[in-house]
Order: structure tokens, then C-alpha cells, then sequence
């Protein structure tokens, strides 16, 4: 999460394909805005809930952390800022499609946002992918920051 360089306050953080909720958990010892989780299975996603309101840590600074059931092509993108972090949780024509749906909530509402992907498995998806431009990458993940339309 340090490797964004942004002023958390700002962001809402977003996982989709988000389980039982570690990343949300884990994502709470930053001051984001608001945490939000998204997931297609319910027994994922009831455990996810329980997780949400079992958790408490003297290191937690973000304390809005909502679990979502559904599609993540139907994600409903909040209207802040984003960071949204995706830990290879779609085959790459979803993945595609989840792209596309965040970049015409994008359109609609022109913000500032950084996409996390873990676990490079489908990069060549982002390489396509006009509107996002990379920043830093690892082995292990790249960060890109969505590029304004003109």
C-alpha cells in the first residue's frame, strides 16, 4: 500500500473477488475512507460478514468495511476515489468486463484511481487496457493509475 504515494482519507478501497474478507481486514490498518468487498459466492461472502464484525485491532484505522454479494461485473463502484485490488480473481474475459464496468463508472464520474493486480496471471489484459497506465511492478503485482480522459 505504500508503493501508491496518496493521501488514504481520500480513497475508498475496493477488492473484488474479496472471500472471506482478509484483504478487508487487512486494509483497515490504513485510514481509507471506506473498505468495501465484493463476492459471487454466499458462503464466501456470510463468512466475510462475520469476519467484518468480529474484527478489532489496535493497528485497524479504517473502521466502514461493507461486504457486497454479486457479480463484480454489477459492482456498484462508489463514486469516491478508488484504489480497487484485484488478487486474480476472474478469468480474462471477466476481467475484461470488470475493467470495462469500472471505467464507464469512471466516465460517469471522473475520479482519481489506482488498480492493484495481484498475481500476474492475465496481465496482457492490462496491457490492452488503454485508459490504465502502470506504474510500479514486481514480480508479484502491478499498480496502475487510471488515466484521464481528454
Amino acid at each position: 500500500m505504500a508503493d501508491l504515494g496518496i493521501t488514504y482519507e481520500r480513497f475508498a478501497f475496493i477488492d473484488l473477488g474479496s472471500g472471506k474478507g482478509r484483504t478487508l481486514l487487512m486494509a483497515s490498518d490504513y485510514p481509507f475512507l471506506r473498505i468495501m468487498g465484493g463476492e459471487i459466492i454466499p458462503e464466501l461472502h456470510a463468512v466475510a460478514l462475520e469476519n467484518i464484525a468480529r474484527y478489532r485491532s489496535d493497528s485497524q484505522k479504517c473502521f466502514v468495511l461493507e461486504a457486497w454479494l454479486g457479480d463484480a461485473r454489477k459492482f456498484p463502484f462508489p463514486a469516491e476515489s478508488m484504489v480497487v485490488y484485484l488478487f486474480n480473481p476472474f478469468p480474462a474475459d471477466v476481467l475484461r468486463e470488470v475493467l470495462e464496468q469500472l471505467r464507464a463508472s469512471l466516465e460517469e464520474y471522473p475520479r482519481e484511481c489506482y488498480v492493484i493486480y495481484h498475481n500476474l496471471v492475465h496481465e496482457d489484459v492490462f496491457r490492452t487496457t488503454v485508459w490504465l497506465r502502470q506504474g510500479r511492478r514486481t514480480e508479484q503485482y502491478a499498480i496502475y493509475r487510471v488515466v484521464p480522459s481528454t
